[in-house]
């Protein structure tokens, strides 16, 4: 039986460490093989672990990222982490542990977490930055990886980047004029950056807003660091070849599924299309309506279930698959898609309501 989680707006606030209090996420300290101390927020204390990973759009962390589904996965049979990692959230912000390398620092940063944590083998899902982030760690440590579900990101140079759909040209795009801000260090510029990743404004918290604006001011030096390493890696062919994806990645056979929001107005959906069209035997795709670039916070019921399915039985029933719009660009694959309905119980599917 599926245990449904609904944070409700009066169980909010601000705990001493600033973090936006949501039941069921306790934070947690760990020091890595490095000497970096990490942070993460985790969730559950029996079952397989799930590694969260969020974005990496100024002030992100673990809570902001996962807030609906590390609860809900926690109480439904899972040992859920969320860290923060380097240049975000309360990560460690001593230099020798910035993210100069950008990917190349997070991956092996997710190795070492896992290492302190005695985390052997564990399901992977990531957001955005935290999509990459995933790809990237899955195909450098296959061996620690049950299975992923990535969330509106990349697949590295899988897809040619100069073929890249920008917000004027998305088909989908609810804001074509789009243009992503920077940030100033205020939390109402803070709140224009989540408008364009958060399609169901509602979820965009007043205690959510002040969080991350704390957290980009407190990582401000360590995420420029981060932002700074697309540049030298792009330009030296060495570090660009420990992260090309081609023939690499896209021959794993770790399955996966990946959901990419309708109404993505970062990164539009063409992209998603480009993705898929790469020809993946062991990713399925889905296209959610009514999601933007961070789809586990506008429809939170639907992800949940989704991911919960995936990870728990191997495959999503074919109700939850339809309701997130599975893709109809190619074939359903039937190693991933319980089109029988002879996989996922009837009453592991959850009642489907409103956060």
């Amino acid at each position: 039986m599926v245990t449904e989680i609904s944070p409700e707006s009066s169980s909010r606030g601000l705990t001493e460490e600033g973090i936006v209090h949501i039941p069921g996420m306790a934070s947690r300290w760990v020091r890595l093989g490095n000497g970096a101390q990490a942070h993460y927020m985790t969730c559950g204390d029996t079952g397989p672990a799930v590694i969260l990973l969020h974005g990496g759009i100024n002030g992100s962390s673990g809570t902001a990222g996962w807030r609906f589904m590390a609860p809900f996965l926690g109480a439904n049979g899972f040992r859920v982490y969320c860290p923060d990692m380097p240049g975000f959230g309360h990560a460690d912000t001593r230099e020798e542990y910035w993210p100069k390398l950008g990917t190349l620092d997070h991956v092996q940063f997710i190795k070492d977490f896992m290492d302190a944590l005695c985390i052997e083998k564990a399901h992977i899902s990531g957001n955005s930055m935290g999509c990459n982030n995933s790809v990237q760690f899955t195909q450098a440590y296959p061996d620690r990886v049950i299975s992923f579900a990535l969330i509106a990101g990349g697949v590295g140079d899988l897809t040619d980047p100069a073929n890249r759909v920008d917000p004027k040209d998305g088909k989908f795009t609810p804001n074509p004029a789009y243009i992503r801000p920077d940030w100033d260090g205020t939390e109402e510029s803070m709140r224009v950056l989540m408008e364009g990743i958060i399609y169901k404004q509602g979820v965009i918290w007043p205690e959510l807003i002040k969080m991350r604006n704390d957290a980009a001011i407190r990582q401000k030096e360590s995420h420029a660091a981060n932002v700074a390493a697309r540049d030298l890696v792009a330009s030296d062919p060495n570090l660009a070849q420990k992260l090309s994806t081609k023939n690499r990645f896209n021959k794993l056979t770790i399955p996966g599924i990946y959901l990419y929001g309708k109404q993505d107005v970062l990164i539009p959906l063409e992209n998603g299309f480009q993705q898929e069209d790469v020809g993946f035997d062991n990713i399925q795709f889905f296209y959610p309506d009514e999601c933007g670039h961070q789809g586990q916070s506008d429809q939170p019921e639907m992800f949940n279930q989704a991911i919960f399915e995936f990870f728990k039985f191997g495959k999503v029933s074919k109700e939850t698959a339809d309701w997130a719009g599975v893709s109809d660009r190619v074939p359903v694959k039937p190693d991933l898609v319980d089109l029988q309905g002879n996989v996922v119980p009837k009453d592991a599917i959850a009642l489907k309501g409103e956060y």
